[in-house]
């Protein structure tokens, strides 16, 4: 009896989430229920797998606007229907166009217009019908003569169910339109009757008109969902048949495992043999072959690439090249990958460089085809209070108020407007806002895609999806994750560099030799990192040194241990103290130290979460995965992980474990929600990081550029530049004979790019290196007439020094700036006024101070190109990093360069820092701050501190408890106008 019924996917209009629909639906004993969302599809899989839960015959369709005119509503009769509505929707989404007010003949769908618009229509087509609300019985009369019996349907629309919701309605519209509730127009809210009127009720309504009834009734008989969660929707093969396609990954797997082990690996041999059958009978054959396409196109143009994720459990993958972990070294299995009981599609991590990615994407679709190949789409829902700020601009709250309500709801006193923020915020919180594009999944489809999904064009250029990842899963789609960072980008530019600069060809992929390298391996144990992905960071620095980490083994646990939830629960400290210390701890229980002898009883991965679930607590495969992910936050079902929580507890007592035994095992499991990070992730992350120590170790100029030209990393620009000073590089300020738009490397000289210098404008650049090309620059005066620069485009140069081996001052090049500038104002159409023997005046001595040239670095590229600790006043004082450890637990005094700091909140919810920062022997410090010495000494901004605090040691590494810090002005310009406080 339901035609028209809407969820919250009818974005910022619908107020009933799927579940409370279909439980409605169940309260009032109806057996079918169509669900037709608005120009969407997205709730259309979630709607259909709760209503056979509950006994309920789903039917599905679309309610066709545009804009708030409602043009029709489509119900598929099958499969096929379903799939004719996704074209249309598609058709006009991707091409940014209005629906037509007159649908096309659909084969497999009906068509129901509303009454309004009858008398536009003229005759109807078969499988087109009028539909009626009650209230506009009565006015069926006047269109007897146009209409046949069988054409009229019932159309009660579904919106809402509370008065609560109704009021949720008109504040979803609101937000929809960016206006003031009293702003909001009428006929942007729907009808009062738009609710779940009672099907009793609704017969009544139509008493006159018994047919509506029937004929509803018909239609609805006449429609079916037989959709199939269980097959694989992936592209099924490769190569034209699965003979094929077996062949060719067994004889890919084959010759990799020879160039990866060797011709007599009996180990790896056995592991190959047994994956590829695993493969085969859960028919994720073509799957493996496509990832191994999109690698092989990507190193045929010269892209790196890292495969992360659970598929680096894989040895397959390996040996395909997709991953650079090897599963056997690190006793990875790969069921953690794929196994008979897991409930959802595995799939691989492919990260690209930040400039490669989007070249591979276009591969994929030119490759597959734009109807099989889609960008997943993610929901971007009102969490993280992000409604007390929509619902605050509703109600018209100042920003400030507004700010303030977001950060700390409690604290807001209650205002006018407040307590409707209050009751009804919590209420939006787990509704979809909008839909935005997942961070890099894309799927490859067997039947085109609209078998399942409308499509719609976002910026990025590609057709998305309308569903997220999990209803991807739970329809039996394996996504590929292919990913952008500047990490990769790094490796590639410097791997380029080295070929250019010192004529040496380096392969990054011999991962297996750099974790053997002795140097490499000194270069972690220094904990030279600085640029080196994933492992630069402070805290990371501070673990590797702790550690003593120098192999890939101890890498990989600090990539995952240094996660949040490992090291709030204190089990980083914990696996550091028993690291060093192996013999000497006693595990919660020994079946727990037996099952992570690895990590010394302590749990740091996902597998562990597995391992603990399946052999601790005798949960079988299949439940320890569904708590693996829910405690990283992929469980969509909180009944289902309660229920294997309550399986977890009531194992434990049947094996006779003491009540807090259990407990503390659950709360390591329980302190990883959301952080961890599966161990092949972490080796993959490691092996990255392995790529770039190897650089770094045996070519750090040609790295340190690479990190340059990728304005991507932990640190601000200048401290890569301080850190390729350190390992021996000349620093060159943009030269207008030498520098490129970006960074460039000749022998041990690096000249900064154009790129740096802020306020230059690109084409300017552009048009000095293409002239630059034809013939070099004898002048400013030459260059004013070749390239279009107005006079504030040629201040910024000047004032870098880009014309400094001209041969003149800066303000000697200022003057001339001045005077060709306005020469050629006046004589615009006279190309002679700029013959240097028209210029016969002539400057005095201008005296220039090299502090002047910090501050205009200072202004003009963010950092001064020498060191700051020329720029103080007075001589440095104190103890320098080098000597910290010599002073353990004592106090002293040092100066030190800010380069970061990380703010966080204590227990008790106080705020405290951790300091990193640079000495004048230019070597790095870490410093702590605690509330009580921040609050009286807080920081001012980036630049100089004098720092007084006690040394700890803390396994090796030293840092300082502050007690006092005072920032330290520097010199003042000397042509006035300085505060001497150096402040980004």
């Amino acid at each position: 009896m339901y035609l028209n019924a809407h969820s919250y996917f009818s974005l910022r209009y619908g107020t009933l989430s799927p579940e409370k629909l279909v439980t409605m639906a169940v309260e009032k004993g109806l057996t079918t229920l169509a669900l037709t969302d608005i120009n969407t599809v997205s709730g259309v899989f979630d709607f259909v797998k709760l209503c056979r839960e509950n006994g309920i015959r789903p039917v599905v369709g679309v309610e066709f606007r545009n804009h708030q005119d409602l043009a029709y509503v489509v119900l598929a009769k099958n499969l096929e229907g379903f799939c004719e509505i996704n074209r249309h929707v598609s058709d006009y989404l991707l091409a940014g166009k209005y629906f037509p007010l007159r649908a096309p003949r659909f084969d497999q769908a009906y068509v129901i217009y509303p009454l309004r618009q009858l008398d536009r229509l003229g005759e109807l087509a078969e499988g087109e019908f009028v539909g009626v609300r009650p209230q506009e019985v009565t006015q069926l009369w006047r269109y007897r003569s146009k209409l046949k019996p069988g054409q009229v349907v019932m159309l009660q629309p579904v919106t809402y169910a509370t008065k609560t919701d109704f009021s949720l309605h008109r504040l979803l519209r609101c937000i929809a339109h960016n206006c003031l509730l009293s702003k909001l127009a009428e006929y942007e809210v729907i009808r009062e009757e738009e609710y779940f009127i009672d099907p009793q009720q609704l017969k009544t309504a139509f008493a006159d008109w018994p047919q509506a009834v029937e004929n509803t009734n018909r239609l609805l008989a006449t429609c079916s969902f037989d959709f199939d969660f269980t097959t694989p929707k992936n592209r099924k093969l490769y190569t034209p048949s699965r003979i094929d396609d077996t062949a060719l990954l067994r004889k890919l797997a084959f010759s990799g495992l020879r160039d990866r082990y060797g011709e007599r690996d009996a180990v790896a041999t056995r592991r190959v043999e047994s994956e590829l059958k695993v493969i085969d009978e859960l028919d994720f054959t073509s799957y493996f072959l496509i990832t191994w396409d999109i690698v092989r196109y990507a190193h045929s143009q010269g892209y790196y690439h890292i495969g992360r994720g659970s598929g680096a459990n894989s040895i397959v993958a390996y040996c395909l090249g997709i991953t650079d972990v090897d599963p056997i070294a690190l006793d990875l299995y790969f069921e953690r990958f794929i196994n008979p009981h897991r409930t959802s599609p595995p799939d691989f991590d492919l990260d690209f460089s930040w400039t490669d990615r989007d070249e591979l994407t276009d591969y994929i679709f030119k490759k597959w085809g734009r109807e099989h190949v889609c960008l997943m789409a993610t929901y971007v829902t009102f969490r993280d209070r992000a409604a007390y700020r929509e619902l605050g601009k509703v109600f018209g709250l100042p920003k400030a108020e507004i700010d303030a309500l977001v950060k700390d709801p409690t604290a807001v006193v209650g205002g006018e407007y407040t307590k409707f923020i209050f009751r009804y915020a919590p209420l939006l919180e787990d509704f979809p806002n909008y839909l935005s594009v997942h961070a890099g999944g894309i799927l490859i489809s067997e039947l085109p895609l609209y078998h399942y999904t409308a499509l719609l064009l976002p910026p990025k250029g590609y057709p998305l999806c309308q569903w997220d990842m999990y209803v991807a899963e739970d329809i039996g789609f394996a996504k590929w994750d292919v990913l952008s960072q500047r990490g990769l980008g790094h490796i590639k530019d410097a791997v380029d560099l080295v070929r250019e600069n010192r004529q040496i060809s380096v392969d990054i992929h011999r991962v297996q030799e750099f974790v053997r390298d002795p140097k490499i391996r000194q270069q972690l144990l220094r904990h030279e990192t600085m640029g080196c992905f994933y492992i630069e960071s402070p805290a990371m620095r501070q673990l590797i040194w702790k550690l003593q980490c120098a192999d890939y083994p101890t890498l990989v646990a600090a990539s995952s241990i240094i996660r949040p939830g490992v090291a709030s629960s204190g089990m980083m400290a914990e696996f550091i103290r028993r690291h060093h210390n192996p013999s000497d701890y006693v595990a919660v229980h020994p079946l727990m130290q037996q099952i992570m002898a690895d990590t010394y009883g302590v749990m740091i991965y996902q597998e562990d979460v597995l391992k603990v679930a399946h052999f601790f607590a005798g949960l079988d495969l299949a439940e320890a995965d569904v708590l693996r992910r829910g405690m990283s936050g992929k469980s969509r079902s909180k009944k289902e992980f309660e229920r294997i929580q309550a399986t977890f507890f009531s194992n434990c007592r049947e094996r006779g474990y003491p009540d807090d035994i259990a407990g503390e095992v659950w709360r390591q499991i329980a302190s990883f929600a959301g952080y961890s990070f599966s161990k092949a992730h972490s080796a993959s992350f490691a092996v990255e990081s392995y790529q770039s120590l190897y650089l770094k170790t045996y070519f750090p100029l040609e790295f340190m550029t690479g990190v340059l030209n990728n304005f991507g990393g932990f640190y601000r620009t200048e401290f890569y530049v301080h850190e390729a000073r350190r390992y021996g590089a000349l620093i060159e300020a943009p030269d207008i004979h030498q520098s490129q738009y970006l960074a460039r490397i000749e022998g041990n000289t690096i000249w900064l790019g154009f790129i740096l210098i802020r306020g230059l404008e690109k084409n300017v650049v552009q048009e000095l290196v293409k002239q630059r090309s034809i013939q070099p620059f004898e002048s400013l005066e030459d260059f004013t007439r070749r390239v279009p620069a107005g006079l504030e485009q040629l201040i910024l140069l000047i004032r870098t020094g880009v014309f400094r081996s001209l041969g003149f001052t800066k303000k000697e090049l200022l003057w001339h700036a001045h005077a060709l500038v306005n020469s050629f104002v006046q004589h615009e159409a006279v190309p002679e006024i700029f013959e240097l023997e028209e210029m016969t005046w002539q400057l005095p001595p201008l005296w220039q101070d090299e502090i002047e040239d910090s501050y205009d670095e200072l202004e003009l590229l963010g950092f001064p190109l020498r060191s700051p600790f020329e720029l103080l006043p007075d001589a440095v004082q104190g103890v320098t990093a080098r000597t910290l450890s010599e002073h353990e637990g004592r106090i002293v005094v040092i100066t030190g360069y800010l380069m970061t700091a990380k703010a966080i909140r204590t227990k008790t919810g106080k705020r405290m820092v951790f300091g990193y920062f640079l000495d004048q022997e230019g070597e790095y410090f870490d410093t702590t701050h605690f509330p009580q010495s921040l609050e009286k000494y807080p920081y001012r901004g980036m630049g100089m501190y004098r720092l007084e605090g006690k040394v700890v040691v803390d396994f090796g590494c030293p840092s300082l408890e502050v007690r006092t810090m005072v920032k330290l002005p520097f010199k003042p310009d000397p042509r006035g106008g300085g505060s001497g406080l150096f402040l980004n």
